[in-house]
């Protein structure tokens, strides 16, 4: 029986390309089920489908559970709460990354005009 851990006491992901949904199970402390459900609750959450429809998360699809239980079963919130959680804060880190992109490009620019005035 899988009990409630919190992240921190979850083991380490091994360096693998793929994990089936029973090693996955055992990572995230959840059961294979829930897996199955949160698959269709949450958008983000898409493993590879191979041969007779078998499972196959990768590293980032793992994170990804951890984050969806820790926002379940740790901070309280309802599925559709957690649904929006997550939508924010990709939304938020995209945001970051366009604002860090133009910061390089723009300092790159000012170099390059720099060099120019030479």
């Amino acid at each position: 029986m899988l009990d409630r851990r919190s992240n921190q006491e979850l083991p380490v992901i091994p360096a693998k390309r793929y994990f089936t949904i029973g090693e996955v199970s055992e990572l995230c402390a959840v059961k294979p089920h829930v897996l199955r459900y949160w698959e269709q609750e949450f958008p983000q959450l898409k493993p590879v489908k191979r041969r007779g429809n078998r499972r196959y998360y990768q590293r980032h699809d793992v994170l990804m559970i951890r984050q969806i239980r820790s926002l379940l079963h740790e901070q309280g919130f309802t599925i559709v709460g957690a649904r929006q959680q997550l939508e924010s804060e990709h939304t938020q880190s995209d945001a970051s990354r366009s604002q860090q992109v133009a910061r390089q490009l723009r300092t790159e620019l000012e170099e390059i005009l720099q060099l120019l005035r030479r």
